[in-house]
């Protein structure tokens, strides 16, 4: 699942791209994705402005003019292009934006996971699907003494307390892996045992790698691909994630692979205490 870094990407450049565009014409090629599709086509799109592309955790809103957004989510498979309306369309293509540029912004999904439909939120407002959603790790709302209160009285796993997004926003399971191994923390230790300088290891770290993943496009693990279909080359740079196995680039203990709450984590056994 595309988790902040490679959000963010998508985001920059479907804003350097289509701002200033109108939407000429809506046009879906499937019932729904994971939810309906129908609302798209009776929202009044057509003729409006793209004003920008904002980003909430995993999410995307494109404002409009008169007050329309488009609230959008990548999902497990989610890729976002823009071509020219002629390209054939692939077979999981489910939505066509028609820009008045005469490029097409074009919504593809697999899985159909991924989430495309109109909301209202003017003013630089965020959809109220989106109010419990915790702090953006790259926020100045995003602190150590942030990070340690919200983990008191937390007894899971502080992976699973870093992904947690009602706590902070975006942290998947590439990025946690790679920040608690940069903290040094193990991903076996309860959240609540977490110290005040643990935790201020933890927010620089969390920080540190997302700017890092940002710098580098993202991660291409699976289906994620840019606007442009190129790959996001941060997967180069994993020092735990995926590398069971092989030697610590630090001390050089075998990276280790444990299964948490159905997901793959990766660890040094030694450097992570």
């Amino acid at each position: 699942m595309p988790e902040l870094p490679e959000v963010e990407t998508v985001k920059r450049a479907l804003d350097a791209r289509v701002c200033g565009l109108d939407i000429v014409k809506v046009e879906t090629f499937s019932p729904a994705m994971r939810t309906s599709l129908a609302p798209l086509s009776a929202a009044g799109l057509e003729g409006r402005r793209i004003l920008g592309v904002r980003r909430r955790g995993r999410y995307m809103v494109m404002d409009l003019a008169g007050g329309k957004s488009l609230l959008m989510h990548l999902g497990m498979s989610g890729v976002l292009r823009v071509e020219p309306p002629s390209v054939p369309r692939r077979k999981h293509e489910h939505i066509f934006f028609h820009l008045s540029d005469g490029s097409a912004l074009r919504f593809e999904c697999t899985r159909r996971f991924s989430i495309c439909e109109p909301c209202d939120c003017a003013g630089g407002c965020w959809p109220s699907a989106l109010d419990k959603l915790g702090v953006e790790p790259l926020s100045e709302d995003f602190t150590a003494d942030y990070l340690f209160g919200a983990s008191r009285g937390h007894t899971g796993n502080i992976k699973n307390f870093l992904m947690d997004n009602s706590i902070v926003v975006g942290v998947g399971n590439i990025y946690a892996a790679e920040t608690l191994f940069t903290a040094g923390v193990s991903p076996l230790r309860r959240a609540c045992d977490l110290t005040s300088a643990e935790a201020e290891k933890l927010a620089v770290a969390v920080r540190a790698t997302l700017e890092a993943a940002i710098r580098a496009g993202g991660s291409s693990i699976r289906d994620y691909r840019h606007l442009d279909g190129s790959e996001g080359s941060f997967s180069l740079q994993l020092k735990a994630y995926g590398r069971a196995g092989e030697p610590c680039p630090v001390c050089g203990t075998a990276i280790a692979r444990i299964t948490q709450s159905g997901r793959s984590s990766y660890y040094c056994p030694k450097c992570q205490k």
